[in-house]
């Protein structure tokens, strides 16, 4: 771990002048603290720069679970210790300003264990124990939409450079890619100034809809990665005058957005893919992997589908999947395994919505397969055509999801048992604000007919 020196150093040598000290929540959002560089660096090396503990159990409507088992009324503070190697430059503001990953540990200094990044961290070590290394490489996409302050209109593709907006279907158009230019070239130089490993930004299916390929590495660096690129993303789209989202399926009429995870584990010490034999076959490792995917994911679903939003991408129509069949080079699968050599052996989640938080989604994803691993488990039979003429596995809606969940043993045994019930109490609170609003489908088709 770096010193504060060398943090110190690191700060003078950019000229930075402001710190953002970013956290982030369950359900994947940015919070914290803006601070100037120099009582920064006096916070870190006092201890003092602190944080309710309370934000780590914030719904996405800003408001708290009632249940004071989860939010005791006394809200302690949590001490916040920088992750020196998150710190980077962030680029748009008058002020030269850094922003670093903070790391929540509680008055007795130990790691605070509902703290997402922390979540990762514990499954990341249980391969560390097996002399084994996770490696994973997100897909995520996001739309672009016209500016729209009224949250009861539809959203729209917003107006090209043609002066246009998109109304069809442009996979992979360049000159739909296009149309966005300015804004794209902007995303990556943000992206470059703040480290990230993008391998390519294309047009996914969707009208303004966008896809960034991350480089394969380590999940907790990847996981920082995805959370700040949100965030550039999001920034660079309001100063060209329109709105990013990545909502799971943000207009009715449009495919959803993924996260998809390729997934694959190397011996630390030889650095070879354990999920391929000396002779290109599948492993047994490698079954057994899948196969704890296919018996786990269905259970741990609110870790991938965390809003009531999420479940209507999950539709064949859509290219989305609705179960966990898996097949070589299958998409209608929810586990998609790439044509690839020996060494890039991997499998490929396919159920993580963009709107997942991608510590939490990254941390089951692995904890899956790694108790297929320790179970041998034997995965059911590859699928050849289409797995939509199979059966749904998957829950239908965040309620079901959030039942199955808590009953989940292996989520409780190794995410946490506070973990467990402060993310289901989260989501509870969430379906119970959701279910007090009344929809626009509600008025258009009940208000005068029945």
């Amino acid at each position: 771990m770096a010193s504060v020196g060398e943090l110190e150093e690191w700060i003078n040598t950019h000229g930075v002048g402001e710190v953002e000290c970013m956290v982030p929540d369950m359900n994947g959002i940015l919070r914290g603290k803006v601070v100037p560089a120099a009582k920064f660096l006096k916070g870190v090396r006092e201890k003092t720069l602190r944080i309710a503990s309370s934000i780590f159990i914030v719904t996405v409507t800003g408001d708290y679970p009632d249940d004071e088992s989860v939010a005791p009324y006394t809200d302690p503070d949590v001490i916040l210790v920088p992750d020196p190697t998150t710190i980077r430059m962030a680029s748009g503001y008058k002020t030269p300003t850094a922003f670093v990953m903070m790391d929540p540990l509680t008055s007795d200094e130990e790691p605070l264990s509902v703290a997402p990044r922390n979540v990762l961290r514990r499954v990341m070590k249980l391969y560390e124990d097996k002399g084994w290394r996770p490696v994973v490489a997100p897909e995520l996409e996001f739309f672009l939409t016209a500016v729209n302050p009224d949250p009861d209109l539809p959203l729209a593709p917003p107006l090209g450079r043609s002066g246009r907006p998109e109304t069809g279907s442009q996979p992979y158009g360049l000159e739909a890619v296009n149309e966005y230019e300015a804004l794209i070239e902007d995303i990556y130089e943000y992206s470059e100034r703040a480290d990230l490993d993008i391998d390519t930004l294309i047009h996914e299916a969707g009208a303004a809809q966008l896809e960034v390929n991350f480089n394969h590495g380590d999940p907790l660096e990847l996981a920082d990665q995805v959370t700040l690129f949100k965030r550039i993303v999001r920034q660079v789209a309001l100063q060209h005058g329109v709105y990013a989202t990545f909502m799971a399926k943000p207009m009715e009429n449009q495919p959803g957005s993924a996260m998809h995870i390729h997934q694959s584990v190397v011996d630390a010490s030889s650095g070879q893919n354990i999920f391929a034999t000396r002779q290109g076959k599948d492993s047994a490792l490698f079954k057994a992997y899948v196969a704890g995917l296919q018996r786990l994911l269905p259970q741990m679903m609110p870790l991938f589908a965390p809003n009531v939003n999420s479940f209507r991408r999950m539709r064949p129509q859509f290219d989305a999947p609705i179960n966990v069949q898996w097949g070589v080079d299958n998409r209608s699968c929810g586990l998609r395994v790439p044509f690839s050599s020996p060494s890039n052996r991997r499998v490929e989640n396919r159920l993580p919505g963009a709107d997942a938080n991608a510590y939490l989604a990254f941390a089951t994803t692995l904890l899956c397969g790694y108790v297929g691993i320790l179970e041998r488990m034997q995965p059911r039979p590859q699928v050849t055509g289409s797995a939509y003429r199979l059966a749904r596995t998957l829950p239908r809606t965040l309620y079901e999801a959030v039942d199955r969940f808590s009953h989940c043993k292996p989520a409780k045994k190794y995410l946490g048992d506070d973990f467990v019930r402060a993310f289901i109490a989260i989501k509870q609170a969430e379906l119970d604000a959701y279910q007090a609003v009344i929809s626009s489908w509600e008025r258009e088709h009940l208000l005068l007919k029945v």
